[in-house]
């Protein structure tokens, strides 16, 4: 880019700034942050239990805190023109000649995952309080500080995309991490990118239309920053962040649009734009912004209203057009179904978020049908950079691995895993909100009393869940207990062992208020019937089996149809096992939950 483009570039920037801070009353912010009916715990405040989430948080730990560091600073360092030791990590990671879209993906991104393995690092920091954890993260910021220059974006396709995962690495640092240097290298990184940002969020269509070496410089998302600018705001790393934020709004295709009721999502890139909504979220709890609080419900919905029975939406990551057959087809033609790890991540942020912001406990939902039936089933990133991108929901499906090392999948997923911990629990005033049943431990201070939760649980394999407190005094709050629209009418709660005069609601908080004392123990028990639910109303006969949240994956061979009495008539293969066996004509249908499928092939829709 020369220099004039660049005087350009930050003309217009300039102007951008002015516009933003001219828009209309109802889309501009109030400079009051929301109120918010839940808050989320501290990273360590909850401690996961053993179990397959802990599973996956300690892989993911492990992995990163024992990646080579110069091998992670490389890319910047070659970029840069600086002294670059260490192995190449290779695929979308490292610089390559070879890089030649879509065709070939090598070297695609160089370093983009640099800043999610910063955060994943810096919030199991935060979890573990691992000294050696902190000391990496603090060499990761000193080395790659010499980096953060303007030359490391010159001929980069997607400047907005990589810097936005820089940025949130380095508030992470700061945060979770006491980093005392991400701030300063913060703002050189900030600096660095400036010059290569356009004027404001691009859609792909509108980067498309602009000049461009070759298509991948058509895919940046610029319309993602303002997520981490406001956090970098709210965090203390200045007000210009704040007015980054504004500016890179996507108000005028995306956010508004939504606000009014219209879909947009048909067509565009899925994971990118749920992760949008986040954005919209911080413009509501920052800067108090109802516009984009509806822009962000409303968009949420779409998702769910297009989702597989699994909870996960995108395929060939791209939304469909409503009322079409764009999902039935895609059962046939694609084995590229949804993209797991991103999308948990953005899906749970999102939820998350929502949550927080309306208490709604039906966000929750959503979040336990992704976690039990998409990136639960996901296979370890492996030390060479190979990693689980896709969920496949073919009607003959495998589980594969991703071909190019260190996908964006890599960088998503350790940061969720650590996140697993914030989302199981919320807090209010009032007590605390039990999100989703995973063996874990709470602790906080309630009144004046410090509290701790434990929750022991093999749920949704077994249908309940002990939750046990420990209080160093007695103290009147509230536990309320998420009751997913699924359960039944047998759903049930014992308080010490015996029945309460209590009636969940499927769909609501069970909130129980009371004065609890120390060794108080809630054991709550889950109807779980078995259901079908169809594809989506075009499709009505083609159906997924579900039980509680899981869905249940027919093992191939099977049969190409199956009725639904046969279906719903299905009996669990032990009392202990996680397999179910459905009657035919012939051997009984084999039916396996996604985090127990290996090798086999299966089938999510069946066709009665």
């Amino acid at each position: 880019m020369s220099n004039k483009t660049r005087r350009e570039f930050l003309s217009q920037s300039a102007a951008a700034l002015a516009a933003a801070s001219l828009r209309p009353a109802s889309l501009l912010a109030k400079d009051t942050p929301a109120p918010t009916p839940l808050l989320q715990f501290d990273y360590a405040q909850v401690q996961l239990l053993d179990g397959p989430l802990l599973d996956q948080f300690q892989q993911n730990h492990a992995l990163f805190l024992h990646l080579d560091e110069d091998s992670i600073l490389k890319p910047f360092r070659q970029l840069t023109g600086q002294p670059a030791p260490g192995e190449d990590m290779g695929g979308w990671y490292s610089p390559s000649k070879d890089f030649d879209p879509p065709k070939n993906m090598t070297g695609y991104v160089p370093g983009h995952t640099f800043g999610q393995y910063l955060s994943g690092l810096s919030r199991a920091y935060a979890i573990t309080r691992d000294p050696a954890t902190q000391q990496k993260v603090h060499r990761l910021v000193v080395g790659f500080a010499p980096t953060a220059i303007s030359a490391f974006y010159r001929n980069y396709c997607l400047p907005a995309y990589t810097f936005d995962k820089t940025n949130c690495g380095l508030i992470d640092a700061h945060q979770f991490a006491a980093d005392p240097a991400a701030f300063d290298v913060l703002n050189k990184a900030t600096d660095a990118v400036l010059p290569w940002l356009p004027e404001k969020a691009l859609d792909r269509e509108e980067m498309a239309a602009r000049p461009h070496p070759n298509i991948a410089y058509t895919w940046d998302e610029s319309y993602t920053l303002p997520e981490n600018f406001y956090l970098a705001y709210t965090r203390g790393a200045g007000d210009r962040y704040r007015q980054l934020a504004r500016r890179f709004l996507q108000d005028d295709t995306y956010f508004n649009p939504l606000a009014e009721g219209n879909n947009v999502l048909p067509g565009q890139h899925a994971y990118s734009h749920v992760n949008a909504l986040n954005s919209a979220m911080q413009a509501y709890f920052v800067d108090g912004s109802q516009h984009h609080l509806t822009a962000a419900r409303n968009g949420f919905q779409y998702v769910l209203d297009q989702s597989f029975a699994t909870g996960g939406w995108g395929p060939n990551e791209t939304f469909q057009k409503p009322d079409t057959d764009g999902l039935a087809d895609s059962l046939t033609h694609t084995h590229s179904s949804f993209e797991t790890p991103c999308g948990a991540y953005g899906h749970f942020k999102i939820a998350r978020n929502l949550m927080r912001a309306t208490g709604e406990s039906t966000y929750g939902d959503s979040m336990e049908a992704i976690l039990y039936n998409t990136i639960l089933g996901a296979r370890p990133i492996r030390p060479d950079g190979i990693t689980f991108y896709y969920s496949d929901y073919n009607q003959n499906a495998v589980k594969s691995d991703y071909e190019q090392a260190w996908p964006c999948c890599s960088g998503t997923f350790p940061q969720l895993t650590a996140d697993y911990g914030i989302s199981s629990y919320l807090r209010s005033p009032n007590g605390i909100y039990v999100n989703l049943y995973v063996p874990s431990r709470v602790s906080w201070k309630q009144g004046v009393a410090s509290a701790a939760l434990t929750q022991q649980t093999l749920y949704p394999n077994a249908n309940e869940t002990s939750l046990n407190l420990q209080l160093d005094r007695s103290e009147r709050f509230t536990i309320a207990l998420r009751i997913p629209a699924w359960a039944g009418p047998a759903t049930k709660v014992l308080i010490n062992g015996r029945s309460a005069d209590l009636h969940p609601q499927p769909g609501t908080w069970l909130k129980i208020d009371r004065t609890w004392k120390n060794a108080d123990r809630i054991e709550l028990s889950f109807d779980m019937p078995l259901r079908l639910t169809p594809l989506d109303k075009r499709h009505p006969d083609l159906v997924a089996l579900m039980r509680g949240p899981v869905a249940l994956f027919a093992i191939q061979p099977a049969p190409q149809k199956i009725s639904k009495q046969a279906l719903l008539s299905a009996r669990r293969a032990s009392a202990s096992s996680t397999d179910w066996l459905v009657a035919t004509d012939g051997e009984p249908l084999l039916m396996k939950p996604f985090p127990a499928i290996t090798t086999e092939r299966y089938r999510l829709y069946q066709q009665t």
